[in-house]
């Protein structure tokens, strides 16, 4: 069972991999794919995710959804005016 079976029959998820098209050189946005590496970018930035400084890797992974909401909540005080 590879990966994509996995995740259909644990989550009900259809797991795809994003290939690039056939033929093209040089660099070409894929979909999909960008909002992934926007989000870990978006981590990134916190100090605590910038390095891995956790000793137990279950801190880092409750630091994201923290990190996650803090960023959330800058983008409607700057888009929206809320606070």
């Amino acid at each position: 069972m590879g990966l994509p079976d996995w995740v259909k029959q644990c989550f009900g998820w259809i797991l795809q991999t994003v290939l690039r098209p056939v033929g093209v050189k040089g660099f070409v946005v894929l979909p999909k794919r960008w909002i992934v590496e926007r989000t870990f970018a978006w981590i990134s930035k916190y100090r605590r995710h910038s390095k891995d400084y956790e000793r137990n890797p279950l801190s880092g992974k409750a630091m994201i959804p923290i990190a996650m909401t803090a960023r959330m909540l800058k983008y409607l005080q700057h888009r929206k005016g809320y606070f």
